[in-house]
């Protein structure tokens, strides 16, 4: 029992000094790629999923705010936003991993991912919704949301998997989960 709360441990550390330094690397891409693409997200999705939801929404709640510190990504104005749609991706994302029991442990991991996204970006929507306020609707604002991070959905859609077997593969995540 110790052996497995060590080793979520670590994976989500490695997860949480992962989402630090991601966007840093990505906001480097040309045109906008880095906002577009929402690294800071891999981490905090294989957290929750790998370590389940308590470690996973601490990785989500802290992310942000270690990135805002070491490198004022995101900006401050977003920053409310994004702390809640990571600690809801991480808490959502390890909660369903463990709930979803399909015969096939591949289709757990995409609805439990696919759900938490949805989530999340539902929260992130509506809190930039409420901060910035619009002359819109709280729905075109939630479309906008969902279309601007698209690309970034199709990486997470592929990448995060891709690390979750390979973490599994390597006895990194516990198999009785």
């Amino acid at each position: 029992m110790r052996k497995n709360h060590l080793k979520r441990l670590c994976v989500a550390a490695l997860c949480l000094a992962l989402a630090a330094i991601l966007p840093r690397l990505f906001h480097l891409l040309p045109g906008g790629l880095g906002r577009i693409l929402s690294p800071i997200h891999i981490p905090v999705l294989l957290a929750g999923l790998a370590c389940g939801w308590y470690y996973g929404a601490i990785c989500g709640g802290l992310a942000p705010l270690i990135s805002y510190l070491i490198s004022g990504m995101p900006v401050a104005a977003k920053l409310p936003s994004m702390i809640a749609e990571c600690l809801i991706y991480g808490l959502v994302s390890g909660l369903l991993i463990y709930l979803i029991k399909t015969k096939r442990k591949t289709v757990n991991l995409y609805i439990s991912l696919i759900l938490a996204m949805l989530i999340g970006r539902v929260a992130y929507a509506l809190i930039s919704f409420y901060i910035f306020g619009s002359e819109t609707s709280p729905i075109i604002w939630l479309m906008g949301t969902f279309m601007e991070k698209l690309p970034g959905t199709v990486l997470h859609l592929v990448l995060v998997p891709l690390l979750y077997l390979v973490l599994y593969r390597t006895k990194l995540i516990p198999r009785k989960q």
